[in-house]
């Protein structure tokens, strides 16, 4: 299939919800494209593919979309999976970042000892917005010691601009863009 097909599949599984979460906003519903087997293998892998052969050693995707695409991604590239959490989820010591999302307001944290230092992390998530989270979730993934090697999201909202908070953080590719 080629990329331009495959990309017009998965759009076709989107549904456009208005005014949800709130007044104004029109959500992304993904959850058909995950109901559907061929669908989801097809976001998996236009994720993936820019990633292969990269030397990705660890694929972190946060609470609790990031978790959905993260470990399908991380079986794809032989690599391992980590999450990110919100507060009070992980046992161990863990690092804490705070942020501003779309909504309000938001903390993430990882385990300590989560990432090996200078470990090679795809940082994943279901869709890029205002990049709230993404930040946070790349910030934690540099004060663990690792590197970031790429982010990749199945959904951007190129009019929110959340790209320009992840200029620093390298590579970022997103399969579905509006």
């Amino acid at each position: 299939m080629q990329t331009t097909d495959a990309i017009d599949k998965l759009a076709k599984q989107i549904i456009d919800v208005p005014d949800f979460p709130k007044p104004g906003v029109v959500y992304k519903d993904f959850t058909p494209l995950l109901a559907d087997p061929s669908s989801l293998a097809l976001a998996v892998e236009l994720m993936a593919n820019p990633y292969r052969g990269k030397g990705i050693d660890l694929v972190v995707g946060a609470e609790s979309r990031g978790f959905i695409f993260g470990i399908a991604i991380a079986q794809s590239l032989s690599a391992g999976f980590v999450p990110v959490r919100k507060p009070g989820k992980l046992p161990r010591a863990v690092h804490t970042e705070e942020y501003d999302l779309e909504y309000g307001s938001d903390t993430l944290e990882i385990h300590q000892d989560a990432l090996a230092n200078g470990s090679r992390v795809l940082l994943v998530d279901d869709l890029l917005a205002t990049g709230g989270t993404m930040k946070a979730s790349c910030q934690l993934v540099q004060r663990a010691g690792a590197e970031i090697a790429g982010i990749t999201v199945l959904i951007e909202l190129d009019f929110l601009h959340g790209r320009d908070q992840l200029d620093a953080y390298g590579e970022l590719h997103s399969v579905l863009r509006y």
